[in-house]
């Protein structure tokens, strides 16, 4: 079998198990993650596996990523959370778009593509200390008393009750499930009695349980990897889903004192042999991690040498055999021996979830 050029195979079954997991975990529902082509995996395959392992809902930040979703078959419950200024909801409330809804002008808009027989489904999203989207508190007897008035007249379903966490601490994030739980309370001052109240995503499904509520909203661990700096994905009960590989396309033997791609910032210390890998930084290869990228080829573990260009990067193999169509992997399950996305985060300076988000179009996706 010949060596993809460039290719991320996704395991599907992985995404399913993981999900599976944090059923388990947390005894709630569980709202997959799929904005930002589920993390650069790939939404709609993802989508599917996510529910088949027993998500209930699937998450995305923009209402164009949820009508993505429709027009490929998925009739799940999606909600979307984040809108341009002024953005009209017609779209959405067509297809059974759930919106998430941040403002008093955002509530009003979604009423206002609502008929008799088709309310439009809400989540509100409570702002309480991380200072992005979401009901300000001095907002909240307002948006409140207008969304119970609009449900009652049959416009709005109050589907949902929401916000976030900032992952900062767990005394942190227990004060914001404090002023959610007010704004809770508060809404059910109204007559307000949502479906779901969610406030954890990845990182307090694990750690706290006290902020599971109704539903977790799971992005990053449905993908098998971990929210936590120092503890890795098999330590969470989580299995990466994609890998990334290719084949290599270049072997070159050099001198000592060979110069090593733009700008020589690397030149090789001894007679040597090169490999050339065809992913660069229009795939999402970080070219800040360059000379510290630690890659897999033949079963033994490699780092880049040189500056990482726009298609390609170059790795310094010594005097081990490689030729031209050899499997390199870049990234993968590290239980398998291979690096990780973490290893690469930390090579970039960054998180795990950058990397495989990052990960360009050019790079197919194969599902496995």
């Amino acid at each position: 079998m010949t060596t993809p050029f460039r290719e991320a195979t996704i395991d599907l079954d992985a995404i399913a198990d993981n999900v599976r997991h944090f059923r388990r975990l947390t005894q709630t529902d569980v709202i997959a993650v799929v904005k930002a082509n589920a993390y650069g995996h790939g939404a709609a395959a993802v989508a599917v596996a996510a529910l088949s392992g027993g998500a209930t809902r699937l998450g995305v930040a923009e209402i164009a990523e949820a009508l993505e979703l429709r027009r490929a078959g998925i009739t799940a419950p999606i909600v979307a959370w984040l809108h341009a200024p002024g953005e009209r909801f017609e779209h959405a409330a067509a297809q059974g778009v759930e919106l998430g809804i941040s403002s008093f002008d955002q509530l009003e808009a979604a009423a206002s593509v609502a008929s008799v027989d088709h309310p439009v489904g809400v989540h509100l999203k409570f702002e309480t200390g991380l200072s992005r989207n979401g009901i300000a508190p001095a907002d909240w007897g307002r948006v409140l008393a207008e969304a119970a008035r609009l449900e009652r007249i049959g416009r709005l379903r109050i589907v949902g009750l929401f916000s976030h966490l900032s992952n900062t601490s767990a005394e942190d994030d227990r004060a914001a499930l404090a002023r959610f739980l007010e704004g809770v309370d508060a809404a059910e001052s109204f007559g307000i009695r949502p479906e779901i109240r969610h406030i954890a995503a990845t990182a307090a499904a694990i750690d706290l349980p006290e902020t599971r509520l109704d539903a977790v909203r799971i992005g990053i661990g449905i993908y098998g990897l971990s929210p936590f700096d120092g503890r890795t994905s098999a330590e969470l009960g989580l299995r990466p889903a994609m890998t990334l590989r290719g084949a290599v396309a270049a072997v070159r033997r050099v001198p000592a004192g060979a110069g090593v791609s733009y700008g020589y910032d690397h030149r090789t210390d001894r007679d040597t042999t090169l490999v050339l890998v065809p992913f660069g930084y229009a795939d999402g290869v970080p070219r800040h991690a360059s000379g510290r990228l630690p890659v897999s080829i033949g079963g033994r573990r490699y780092t880049n040498v040189g500056r990482i260009a726009m298609d390609q990067f170059v790795v310094d193999v010594g005097d081990h055999s490689v030729s031209v169509g050899d499997e390199v992997v870049l990234f993968g399950d590290p239980t398998l021996g291979l690096p990780s996305a973490a290893e690469w985060a930390d090579a970039a300076g960054t998180i795990d979830y950058e990397i495989v988000t990052r990960i360009g179009p050019r790079v197919p996706r194969r599902a496995s």
